[in-house]
């Protein structure tokens, strides 16, 4: 009796003691000046209260969905981070409001009991040599709000947590779910407002983290927001949005596809700007969009006013480090140019000077040096961001001239040029590419060998086409030498390569590659040569222009000026013992007509044509007279193909479908939507377009190829010869094996390649 009464006697007091220490820690907490003193410098004595090896205390980040946990590691705070799901034990209790209690985390029978898709990341344990053993965690709430967690790791007397354990982390963790509200709620109403509030209240960075970055920044001679970047590694969207909030106004940051504004440019310099730190980005319905770095400066708003005047101002914010990379993009100087920055070549034209004086030749003397580095400069400039196309717009009246670069198929704003010296810039255009510059009512078409004009090996294709109000529009492609892509990696599924390898392995019939400008078929061709380019067989092509030049073609340029076209080409090569012939475009009667005799008289041929799809080919043939059985009889295959532009590897941002968008995948691939082998479920990851400094924010980069092939099978040539219609063509094509351009286009998406979007805007079926 006396030994039970001694024992109860011990069991009050320690249990006096286990709720006079859970007090004082509770007082502790209270008294802390911020959240992060009670994660970093109570977790010692609450330790000893559950006689527990370890103790992370998370917080709820609600803008992540994350909850996090600061440590200290040497001298400076650090933190970790995790997901608020089911997959993590502290996640798990986040994500249901739920205390758990585990005996071993490592028995994934006992935790696939409390959810099934519970598990414990082993990383840190085989990092540290540490063996996690036991668990608890508990939630803390503020009212009805899960605010973050308690989590106990490692009995060190037991073999599990005790439910008095239990219940004293429950009663702490009510505590720190008042003291947490209060924190933040005193962090809200503090009366000074500070540029990086928004960085504070996140959780992004910490009262001393701040105080540090001050210091640091004193001690390098840098600015604060320097210093947050590159030493406390804070993101430099997260601090321009932290400065954006406190100035109430956008932030901006640094885009390289962003248009140069030349017209706002023409009599700035960039020292002054870079002094200043302001630039003018773009002028819109008479208001000016200046960005600058600090909006409330009212020296420097009058400064941009005075220099620039204008209907009306919007001022928007960048940190420095955007302004400069702004500067740089819209007065740098191209690789290999040595005649001076865009806005010396601005402050250099003559502004003044009317249109009258700009028309003819007289504009484009020897002195106008000016105009040939404006053009050389904007050429530079769009083969540096690998620019397909070149438009220049020229509209009447004092509206001046937009030059546009086309870039992975999307057209971007390049920059304004003022109109006074608009007519000059297609003037010297067109003596580069020896065009009658008197001739502006009627279309020309000419090509540039730049390398005549600046230190660039490029070919550019002319075209100039007279517009409203007297003016003329001027279109460049650019024609970059490359090499041919083997056909194993176009990205074509099994069937359709296996089909058109054994279509080009043909001796004799003919090949067709058909889809709009641009769409990549003179490349797909090359490829198709590459091949099938062996010694023993000879090869001539007819281009219009080369592009792609390889060891063992006969390649020949096309110059209908002369009458040397495309079957006079032809009519040559027959004539020149050919095993295949590829011919750059079937344009008329009399080359379609050509082709289809050399394929049946032995020869395998090969060209382009501008249809929309494998099926239409063939109709639109017909509708040019073709004979319906000897083009049955040569006929071997059309390969009708498009270019969509690819997501960017860097930022693609993966996601789970909702049910209706797969619904809608399934209806518009319309066929066997099973083949694809991509069943819907909660673990089907598709992705999207997010944005980054790598795809200029745009979300893609590149451009991928969907195609559909044709084969020439007995059916479809008895349809041929009927002259059936292009559905029944179609449908035939389908039961042949064929994959439309719609159904190669959402396999891509399955790969993650590109979106809906994409495939979208560039076919129908």
């Amino acid at each position: 009796m006396e030994e039970n009464a001694a024992q109860c006697k011990n069991q009050e007091k320690d249990k006096l003691s286990y709720y006079k220490a859970l007090h004082d820690i509770a007082n502790q907490i209270h008294a802390a000046k911020d959240i992060d003193e009670i994660l970093i410098n109570l977790k010692g004595e609450m330790l000893r209260l559950f006689d527990a090896d370890r103790i992370t205390i998370y917080v709820v980040d609600g803008r992540t969905k994350e909850i996090y946990s600061r440590f200290k590691e040497g001298e400076f705070p650090n933190e970790i981070r995790v997901p608020i799901s089911n997959k993590s034990i502290a996640g798990y209790t986040a994500n249901n409001a739920q205390i758990t209690n585990i005996v071993n985390a490592y028995d994934s029978h006992e935790l696939s009991m409390i959810n099934k898709d519970l598990g414990f990341d082993k990383r840190w344990d085989e990092k540290t040599k540490y063996v996690t053993k036991q668990i608890l965690t508990v939630p803390i709430f503020y009212k009805k709000y899960v605010i973050g967690v308690l989590q106990l790791v490692n009995k060190r007397s037991g073999v599990r947590f005790t439910p008095d354990d239990q219940n004293c982390a429950a009663e702490l963790a009510d505590v720190l779910g008042i003291a947490f509200f209060n924190q933040r709620k005193m962090a809200q109403q503090r009366t000074k407002k500070t540029k990086f509030d928004y960085l504070l209240n996140q959780a992004i960075i910490t009262e001393k983290e701040l105080a540090r970055a001050v210091s640091l920044a004193r001690d390098l001679n840098s600015t604060l927001e320097e210093v947050l970047i590159k030493e406390l590694r804070v993101k430099k969207e997260e601090v321009g949005r932290s400065l954006a909030e406190f100035y109430g106004c956008p932030y901006v940051p640094f885009n390289s596809s962003f248009p140069i504004p030349g017209d706002l440019l023409a009599r700035l310099k960039p020292a002054y700007l870079k002094n200043n730190l302001w630039v003018p980005l773009e002028k819109k319905e008479g208001k000016v969009r200046i960005l600058i770095d600090n909006p409330q400066r009212l020296d420097k708003i009058d400064s941009v006013k005075t220099l620039i005047p204008a209907a009306g101002y919007e001022f928007v914010l960048g940190l420095k480090d955007d302004i400069l990379q702004f500067l740089e993009h819209f007065f740098g100087v191209p690789q290999g140019q040595a005649d001076g920055s865009i806005d010396e070549i601005m402050a250099r034209l003559d502004s003044g000077s009317g249109e009258e004086e700009l028309e003819g030749v007289e504009a484009l003397t020897e002195d106008d040096s000016v105009i040939v580095q404006l053009v050389n400069k904007m050429v530079m400039d769009a083969h540096k961001k690998k620019c397909s196309d070149i438009h220049i717009e020229p509209y009447p009246g004092k509206e001046g001239a937009e030059i546009r670069f086309r870039i992975d198929g999307a057209c971007q704003k390049y920059q304004t040029v003022p109109h006074s010296y608009r007519r000059a810039l297609s003037s010297r255009i067109k003596i580069m590419a020896e065009l009658d510059i008197s001739e502006r009512r009627k279309p020309q078409d000419g090509k540039i060998k730049f390398k005549r004009f600046a230190p660039l090996d490029i070919e550019l294709r002319v075209a100039t086409i007279p517009t409203v109000g007297g003016e003329e529009d001027v279109v460049m492609r650019i024609l970059a030498a490359g090499e041919p892509i083997p056909l194993e990696v176009m990205g074509m599924g099994k069937r359709d390569h296996d089909l058109l390898v054994n279509m080009i392995s043909k001796p004799y019939g003919i090949v067709l590659v058909v889809g709009p400008t641009g769409s990549g078929k003179t490349t797909t061709l090359h490829s198709v040569l590459h091949h099938i380019n062996k010694p023993e067989t000879k090869i001539w092509t007819a281009e219009d222009p080369v592009e792609i030049t390889q060891r063992g073609l006969r390649q020949v340029q096309v110059i209908p000026k002369i009458g040397f076209d495309f079957a006079a080409a032809m009519r040559s090569f027959l004539r020149a013992d050919p095993d295949v012939i590829m011919v750059g475009e079937m344009r008329d009667h009399e080359t379609v007509a050509t082709g289809i005799e050399a394929s049946l008289t032995g020869h395998l041929v090969f060209s382009t044509l501008h249809t929309n799809s494998a099926p239409e080919t063939i109709t639109r043939l017909l509708d040019m007279g073709m004979d319906p059985f000897n083009f049955a009889d040569a006929l071997i295959g059309v390969l009708a193909q498009r270019l969509v532009r690819t997501l960017c590897k860097s930022c693609k941002k993966p996601y789970t479908p909702s049910r209706q968008e797969y619904d809608l995948l399934v209806r518009a691939y319309d066929g066997n939507f099973d083949a694809l082998g991509a069943p819907y479920s909660s673990d089907l990851i598709l992705y999207k377009a997010n944005g980054c400094e790598a795809c200029d924010n745009t979300g893609y980069k590149g451009r991928a190829s969907i195609m559909e092939i044709l084969e020439g099978t007995d059916k479809m040539k008895s349809l041929i010869q009927g002259k059936a219609k292009m559905e029944d063509l179609r449908a035939q094509a389908v039961r042949d094996g064929m994959t439309t351009l719609m159904q190669d286009g959402i396999r891509k998406i399955l790969l993650g390649f590109t979106d809906i979007q994409q495939v979208r805007k560039v076919c129908i079926k």
